[in-house]
């Protein structure tokens, strides 16, 4: 199965709440995923807060150009899920 992102919304901080076509769902927290010359920018909250679902690429992206893999962020929800339980 290829992942989608079919719903992402901006919560608070550095935090997207997804949903994939998998149904998993749940809250991905970014804060340590912004390093390198597309993500720094984001590091300011007034813009990684314009966080949205581009419905061609199928994953989060945001106005500078960044996204991120469905994939990659599918694994790091699992992870976070994984450490908070």
């Amino acid at each position: 199965m290829i992942l989608h992102i079919t719903n992402a919304k901006y919560l608070q901080n550095y935090q997207v709440r997804l949903k994939f076509n998998d149904d998993v769902e749940g809250i991905v927290d970014l804060s340590n995923e912004l390093w390198g010359s597309m993500f720094e920018p984001l590091k300011d909250l007034s813009l990684f807060s314009q966080v949205r679902l581009d419905s061609q690429l199928h994953t989060i992206s945001w106005p500078n150009g960044a996204d991120l893999a469905p994939e990659f962020l599918h694994e790091l929800l699992q992870q976070q899920q994984e450490i908070e339980t």
